[in-house]
């Protein structure tokens, strides 16, 4: 799920089996700059390695990637104090001659791997990589960058199958319990890190990182979480936004409630428009109904007997109806995945859950192995050092009919996951994060109408706020999370255009989904 409770655009990554990469060699621990704070040394590039479970695992890249560590402080109030290390990963720019610099990447989550993901993605950066050296990295507290962890895979099984949607007394008992337990583990095993791995930290962080790259000016393509980042780069650092884009953009005018709830919204849209396509073709269509609301209203069917009586997974383990739901959002990130929604939907009608629980697992981090990548632990930690919200059971209670009326399929699910810090041991930074950067070069800032986990609206809202003469907004007119990653070519063009050319589109652009041709095959639906 999105910034709040969804982890954002290394979901879709993770679900359609891009590979990932790891691997680090030592970099320097930096020098003074103005001021008498440690600066960044150059990097140490040296062979990558395939990626560590934190970071998702994988097979190395090829062998024209490089990788590299470089050290940050822990605190930045103490800026000669503890290091952390940072793990960096680059494709070297094709064209020598006319290479701009290197633009830096984050796919969102919080707690997604950049390292494991830029690779299996570069093919749709190709373009970018013309100029640019393509460069992502693990954020603190994810995969190899002094990752968050907290319970280990067995609990992690268990606390996912947990029913996530309490509806009685004894039912709200084992859920708070539950969140209690991660909690303990998460103070446990990562107690001394829970401070210091907020956004803000994150974006200071960038800044050593453009620094160790040698580049005057941060050259940056933020996704999901990675817009929210972004944006407080920019506020605190405006003079040293290069060329940015921002897509499937975080409202940062939000709280945690009022994301939540959009995302409620979001999602439910998103199912909507799944169900209406399904609709549209037929009887090629294997879901029952004439009609979304009818197709929707055998998913909540669906839902609430999962809830009495969970069907055959993956394994020894069960399909629940907190499993059945995840993976649904996860489905929804991409309309590349709706096959796959359809048939897993069929399937679990039919009593086999497999591939709704393929899907759960892809949102979850697990491998087929059985082993979770850090990025639930590092998705709740960031979350809470970032967000204020804390919720008492009573006050979750008392909003569950908003989000209810939201999203019959997802309010429950959502509603209930605000609760996701309450009583966490570090307090929240803000009730919404500054992102005004006055004095700052324009910012592309791409808003998806068909957006389940940003919704719309948010880019609207990042473009007020980030100021006038920074923000320039571009409709997609589209679905799932994100525009780039589409493949729409009115959406690519603008992007590259100012990315390589430096030509900024008009404001309040319109790109509009172009019809797939009929020979467009979709992904073949597999079970994990």
């Amino acid at each position: 799920m999105g910034r709040n409770l969804v982890r954002g655009a290394v979901a879709v990554v993770v679900a359609l089996g891009l590979a990932g990469v790891s691997g680090c060699s030592d970099g320097g621990e930096g020098k003074p700059e103005a001021g008498g704070t440690p600066g960044a040394a150059p990097l140490k590039w040296g062979e990558c390695e395939a990626p560590d479970v934190a970071e998702g695992g994988g097979q190395a890249p090829p062998k024209d990637w490089e990788c590299a560590t470089l050290h940050v402080p822990l605190d930045y109030a103490k800026p000669e104090g503890e290091t952390i290390p940072l793990a960096l990963i680059r494709a070297k720019a094709r064209d020598k001659n006319k290479r701009l610099g290197s633009l830096v990447f984050n796919f969102g989550g919080p707690g997604g791997s950049g390292i494991s993901t830029l690779p299996g993605a570069a093919k749709e950066y190709e373009a970018l990589r013309a100029r640019y050296d393509l460069v992502s990295f693990d954020p603190r507290g994810v995969g190899r960058s002094a990752p968050v962890l907290c319970e280990d895979d067995k609990q992690l099984d268990a606390y996912y199958a947990q029913d996530s949607s309490p509806e009685t007394p004894e039912e709200e008992k084992a859920f708070l319990g539950n969140l209690e337990k991660y909690k303990n583990a998460c103070k446990a095993r990562s107690g001394h890190l829970l401070p210091y791995v907020g956004t803000e930290n994150a974006a200071r962080d960038l800044d050593r990182i453009r620094q160790a790259l040698g580049d005057e000016k941060l050259n940056y393509f933020g996704i999901s979480y990675g817009t929210e980042l972004g944006g407080v780069y920019a506020h605190l650092f405006p003079k040293n936004v290069g060329r940015a884009v921002f897509d499937a953009v975080v409202d940062p005018t939000q709280n945690s409630e009022e994301g939540a709830l959009g995302q409620a919204k979001g999602f439910q849209l998103a199912l909507g428009n799944f169900a209406q396509d399904c609709v549209n073709r037929g009887d090629e269509c294997r879901l029952q109904g004439s009609t979304p609301k009818e197709i929707e209203d055998n998913i909540i069917k669906l839902q609430k007997s999962l809830a009495a009586k969970p069907i055959p997974g993956i394994g020894g383990r069960m399909l629940t109806d907190s499993a059945a739901t995840n993976g649904i959002a996860q489905a929804l990130y991409s309309q590349e995945l709706w096959p796959l929604l359809e048939q897993g939907l069929d399937e679990a009608e039919g009593g086999q859950g497999q591939l709704l629980m393929a899907l759960s697992d892809a949102l979850n981090g697990r491998d087929q192995q059985g082993h979770y990548s850090n990025i639930g632990a590092a998705n709740t930690a960031i979350n809470c050092a970032d967000s204020k919200g804390r919720y008492t059971l009573a006050q979750t209670k008392e909003k569950l009919p908003a989000f209810r009326a939201a999203s019959p399929v997802f309010g429950d699910f959502l509603g209930w996951a605000m609760m996701s810090c309450t009583d966490w041991p570090v307090p929240g930074a803000w009730e919404t994060p500054d992102v005004s950067a006055p004095g700052s070069a324009p910012i592309l800032v791409i808003g998806n109408t068909g957006d389940p986990a940003t919704p719309y609206e948010g880019a609207r809202k990042m473009v007020e706020r980030l100021g006038p003469g920074v923000g320039v907004e571009l409709t997609y007119k589209g679905e799932g999370h994100g525009a780039y990653n589409s493949g729409d070519k009115c959406v690519q063009a603008a992007v590259n255009g100012y990315l390589l050319d430096g030509k900024v589109p008009p404001a309040d652009t319109v790109c509009t989904k172009a019809a797939a041709p009929p020979s467009e095959e979709a992904p073949t639906p597999v079970a994990g």
